[in-house]
């Protein structure tokens, strides 16, 4: 499909079935990007223990920094592009994408330096105990000596699907993922790598399709192209990038603080056994939450091209739409956790003290999921529309303004549990905060306007 089909199917194709194009590959996509990360705790914990689990969770931050910058830079210039591409300045838009390419390779040779100096320090700081240091270590080692393969791919899955190629980013998602799970029984298991095993598979699939990608833009089969003489760091447009991806950063940042909280929280009043518990339950919340993440990045290109093309009423019919999925599908998953948490963590485990403690904590933690749904559609609408203040706010509500007091308050007064308690609380109060910003911009998003002028001076009064 050439640019000028994609921007027909963005601006005419009923939005319905339009949705439903745009986000079935997302979520297939992230569904099966998490599947390989379950794979991996599931060959941990069978072939390493529940041990091997809270070293991987330990490092977990460290792999949030990284993907936090790939973030901002995929999902800044994925915004950017959409809104250039909208109001038809293709060539602006291609410099957009070389701008973000080369800040991709900058961020590659950092990683390859952290690797080699501060990780041990940086896993220390994170809650690191000397029985899981080396594990830790093993871990996320070789996952930042590939931080170009994470960030190049990353950041282009978001920017191919902003010029409507969703099909192209679902398969970007797959096969590394599929790689991924076929490698993790022969390193984990087979050569006895252990964790570290779990780490090389996932650098090389993401290396693996790198390659593939890199080989789709040099073969012309996207509008956007790489030229060499304009990978330089434009900084007026590394800035727009920055300023739009942002939240997107402060998201990832603030998900590896609270990483860190909870780690530390766990360890001081249950131990590292429990680092493990959250580890295996994070990664179930993980893989059932991502079709939301799906459906909103399906919603994304449409909102912020419509939005740069003045056509409002499909912008604010997507927007409802979205929200009426997400919405009727956390309800599915609220009933999936509720009723059946025990069936869902034998898929990691046999240990019956490990699933006891987790089904507690799973189902305390989702307590107020049916709520999520809105805060995920709110912060992601702001961002495709370039609104950078409230999508900020947003990004940082749940995990920073909320969650991260609630896990360093809670567990002083009631142990392990005010680990859990503070999830269903962070997501009430972050509904809340939702719900006042979509309100208080009801005109721009649930009303006809008469004049275009009215939309496009709402980003400045964020």
């Amino acid at each position: 499909m050439d640019q000028q089909q994609q921007s027909k199917m963005l601006a005419e194709e009923p939005i319905p079935s339009l949705l439903k194009r745009m986000s079935i590959p997302a979520i297939v996509g992230m569904v099966v990007m998490v599947l390989y990360n379950v794979v991996d705790t599931i060959f941990i914990s069978y072939f390493v223990g529940i041990e091997g689990v809270a070293a991987a969770t330990i490092a977990g931050p460290v792999m949030m920094i990284m993907l936090a910058i790939a973030a901002a830079l995929g999902i800044g210039g994925s915004s950017v592009i959409s809104r250039r591409l909208g109001e038809k300045r293709e060539g602006e838009a291609n410099r957009v994408f070389n701008t973000v390419l080369s800040l991709i390779i900058i961020m590659g040779i950092v990683g390859v330096i952290a690797a080699f100096t501060v990780l041990e320090p940086l896993l220390v700081l994170f809650g690191a105990t000397p029985d899981l240091m080396a594990l830790a270590l093993d871990y996320i080692f070789p996952i930042t000596l590939g931080t170009i393969f994470f960030s190049f791919a990353f950041a282009t899955n978001a920017m191919i699907r902003s010029e409507g190629n969703a099909r192209f980013a679902m398969i970007t998602m797959i096969i590394p993922s599929v790689i991924n799970i076929i490698l993790d029984p022969i390193f984990i298991a087979w050569l006895g790598m252990g964790v570290q095993g779990a780490a090389v598979a996932t650098v090389i699939s993401q290396g693996i399709v790198s390659i593939y990608v890199l080989y789709y833009y040099l073969a012309g089969r996207s509008s956007l192209r790489i030229i060499l003489s304009e990978m330089i760091p434009r900084y007026n447009l590394s800035k727009e990038v920055f300023v739009v991806g942002l939240p997107a950063f402060v998201r990832q940042v603030s998900a590896s603080v609270m990483m860190i909280a909870i780690n530390a929280m766990l360890i001081r009043y249950g131990g590292e056994f429990y680092v493990g518990v959250f580890g295996i339950v994070q990664r179930v919340m993980m893989f059932t939450l991502m079709p939301m993440m799906g459906i909103l990045q399906g919603m994304q290109p449409i909102v912020g091209y419509n939005y740069g093309a003045n056509l409002y009423d499909r912008m604010r019919e997507v927007i409802l739409l979205a929200l009426k999925v997400v919405t009727i599908y956390s309800i599915v998953v609220f009933a999936a956790i509720m009723l059946l948490p025990e069936l869902l963590l034998r898929i990691f485990t046999a240990d019956a003290a490990v699933i006891e403690a987790a089904t507690d904590g799973m189902r305390i933690m989702f307590a107020a999921g049916i709520l999520i749904g809105a805060q995920v559609i709110s912060g992601g609408l702001y961002q495709s529309l370039g609104m950078a203040k409230p999508a900020l706010i947003l990004s940082m509500a749940r995990q920073v303004l909320f969650l991260i007091p609630l896990v360093l308050i809670l567990p002083q007064f009631f142990g392990v549990w005010g680990v859990w308690l503070a999830f269903p609380i962070a997501d009430v109060l972050a509904f809340l905060l939702s719900v006042y910003f979509l309100y208080r911009d009801r005109g721009l998003f649930f009303k006809p306007r008469e004049k275009s002028s009215a939309v496009k001076e709402a980003p400045s009064s964020g």
